[in-house]
């Protein structure tokens, strides 16, 4: 209210503003199922993306981890040795 007020540039740019963050919240209101349909494929694209990260994860962690068992030596044993 107040920046209609005022007889500034900025107020006159801010109340502009303001008059059309009410105009998009109107047009939002308007059609609850294109938002809802929005909100449900941002929620799935974080579902996958959550899967993905968890895969990576995964193998990072795979990679990390040290080998449990030795490898046995490649190559000719001398002495007889397996």
């Amino acid at each position: 209210m107040l920046s209609s007020v005022l007889k500034s540039k900025t107020a006159a740019r801010v109340n502009v503003e303001i008059m059309r963050a009410f105009v998009r919240l109107r047009r939002l209101l308007a059609t609850p199922g294109e938002l809802v349909e929005q909100i449900n494929k941002l929620a799935e694209t974080v579902q996958l993306h959550d899967e993905h990260i968890q895969q990576i994860a995964r193998v990072l962690q795979q990679l990390i981890e040290r080998p449990k068992e030795p490898k046995g030596r490649i190559g000719f044993q001398k002495d007889g040795q397996p």
